[in-house]
């Protein structure tokens, strides 16, 4: 089973951590979304200013078709914060689940400012949570907490998947990477 899975929240969530441990464990590719960005949106966020649709319309687009053109499995690191956000995602991509980190405003903060070599500066932080639209009561939608450990976050993902039907193999890998977390 492919699985298409956006892992989602402001800066300073964990989207990007999160992302790459799940690709990871789902055998998936991983897509940084903060990788495909236009420069004009990178020199925005650089300077303090905070996107806004139109600046996310296009990239959002092209995050979809990377996704919709993926014929394996794939998890993108996405801010997808805003509803619409969302369904310009879900409009390219069948099936399309999302992983909600849910984060303080205080933590993301205290993530972004201890940062080093990021763009994303933490003056915007405020801007990300003053644009969040809970994805709560959204189909295919589970929302984690960002001050869980991966390994905790990553079994509900599995648990979450196998309650869908799609999980077998998920959970045996999950199990599979808790018994090498052990051996160490």
């Amino acid at each position: 089973m492919n699985h298409k899975i956006v892992v989602m929240g402001v800066s300073g969530s964990g989207k990007s951590t999160l992302g790459e441990a799940l690709a990871r464990l789902l055998q998936a590719r991983f897509v940084e979304g903060d990788e495909y960005h236009l420069p004009s949106s990178r020199e925005k966020m650089r300077n303090g200013i905070g996107l806004g649709d139109a600046d996310r319309e296009p990239w959002l687009e092209l995050l979809a078709s990377i996704m919709a053109d993926e014929t394996g499995s794939v998890v993108l690191s996405c801010s997808a914060l805003k509803r619409s956000y969302r369904e310009t995602l879900r409009r390219h991509v069948e099936n399309l689940k999302f992983v909600f980190l849910d984060v303080s405003p205080g933590i993301a903060m205290q993530r972004v400012i201890a940062r080093t070599a990021h763009e994303f500066p933490a003056s915007l932080v405020a801007h990300q949570f003053k644009a969040l639209e809970s994805p709560d009561g959204e189909a295919n939608v589970l929302t984690v907490h960002a001050s869980d450990t991966a390994e905790l976050q990553l079994g509900q993902i599995s648990a979450w998947l196998d309650a869908r039907g799609h999980g077998e193999n998920v959970r045996a890998c999950a199990q599979e990477h808790t018994n090498k977390q052990e051996i160490f």
